[in-house]
């Protein structure tokens, strides 16, 4: 079991980063730590500890409630749908730090308003020191980048959005 200053220093190390997500497993169990704004990741695991840093840091603190968006005009999510019916999602298949470019001084593999095609080379992401280089998935035209170069990027996080 983790000692109550152990996830304390965790919970300051995450807050202190870009990290929106902790995930530790060992002998002493398993611990995850998720930023208040991260998206929630279920996972069913025996000896599984989920604190968040607010629960942690500040015990004492009245709970908030979160803010409810208002809801749009019923037309709104069958336009927003068709509008983004023709858009493809480039996301990161691992969790690592993206970069835009093979090196600093080189420019960016693509750039929004470029064509791709399928195994274009849009990007690298950095995991374990090890270069993954990302490939579109599809043709068509790069719309928008979605992450910065530099930024550590999650599993499943949209890096692309591209036009087909």
């Amino acid at each position: 079991m983790y000692k109550l200053n152990e996830i304390k220093e965790l919970i300051r190390l995450v807050d202190s980063t870009s990290i929106q997500h902790l995930e530790i497993e060992n002998e002493n169990g398993k611990i995850s730590i998720r930023k208040p704004d991260a998206p929630a990741i279920h996972v069913a695991a025996p000896q599984t500890a989920a604190v968040s840093a607010q629960q942690l840091l500040a015990p004492a603190a009245p709970a908030q409630a979160a803010p409810q968006p208002s809801a749009p005009p019923a037309s709104a999510p069958a336009a927003a749908e068709e509008r983004n019916a023709d858009l493809h999602p480039i996301v990161s298949p691992m969790v690592g730090t993206f970069y835009a470019a093979p090196s600093p001084d080189a420019p960016p593999f693509v750039k929004a308003g470029d064509a791709v095609k399928e195994k274009t080379i849009v990007c690298i992401v950095e995991a374990m020191k090890l270069m993954n280089e990302i490939e579109a998935e599809v043709s068509g035209q790069i719309v928008e980048v979605l992450a910065q170069n530099g930024q550590l990027v999650e599993y499943g996080q949209p890096l692309f959005l591209v036009k087909r």
